[in-house]
């Protein structure tokens, strides 16, 4: 395959095309070149454009996922040849991000994820069922602007609460921000426990970008 243009690279996004975003990939990396610019043009222009499409209404919560989907299978195989990527494009923050111990709902954070990611933001992504002690121990190895905790079910959302609470009994409050999500949580939750809140993908990168400007 020859190198893909960047309208091939960001409709395969658009289209959730997680196959045909991943031969783009592995056709971008063969051929060498800046690949850091043709990612933004192509692959996260992509993703871009789904969120536009999602706040705009002509694109739905499955359209966003699976164009998320093809964003990752992308990004799966153009990082390893960035040599991990962190330090090879310029990063708005740094982000720990993961769904609380617990819960084991991991779609929606992946997508907040994925999104921060193409906006800029380095993204240490723990999964789901994270145990406290783990945000707060990689926030402190990576040196995290942002600490982002997704739950997804009323009995796991005090979990947020003992995260903001640890992340002060770090030593991490003045340099870490804590962002929350998942349906069942509110603005109103998130100021109650000191904590930011994003009630969707899209919203989540408004809210980092700002944290990360305080």
């Amino acid at each position: 395959m020859s190198r893909p243009d960047d309208s091939e690279m960001m409709q395969a996004v658009l289209d959730g095309d997680a196959a045909r975003s991943r031969a783009l990939a592995e056709a971008l990396v063969a051929d060498g070149g800046d690949l850091v610019a043709a990612v933004e043009r192509g692959f996260v222009a992509g993703i871009r454009r789904a969120g536009d499409l999602f706040e705009e209404g002509d694109y739905f919560l499955p359209e966003l996922v699976q164009s998320a989907e093809a964003m990752k299978a992308a990004m799966a195989v153009v990082t390893p040849a960035l040599g991990g990527g962190a330090g090879s494009r310029t990063t708005k923050g740094r982000v720990v991000i993961g769904t609380v111990q617990g819960d084991v709902h991991d779609i929606g954070k992946t997508l907040v994820a994925t999104m921060l990611q193409a906006h800029g933001f380095e993204v240490h992504d723990l999964g789901a069922d994270v145990p406290v002690a783990d945000f707060v121990a990689r926030a402190r190895a990576v040196a995290a602007d942002i600490v982002a905790a997704s739950a997804l079910l009323t009995t796991t959302m005090p979990a947020q609460r003992e995260l903001v609470g640890a992340v002060a009994a770090a030593g991490l409050a003045s340099s870490v921000k804590v962002m929350v999500g998942g349906s069942p949580t509110t603005t109103a939750w998130a100021q109650s426990i000191g904590a930011a809140h994003a009630e969707n993908a899209m919203r989540a990168v408004a809210v980092a970008e700002s944290l990360v400007r305080r």
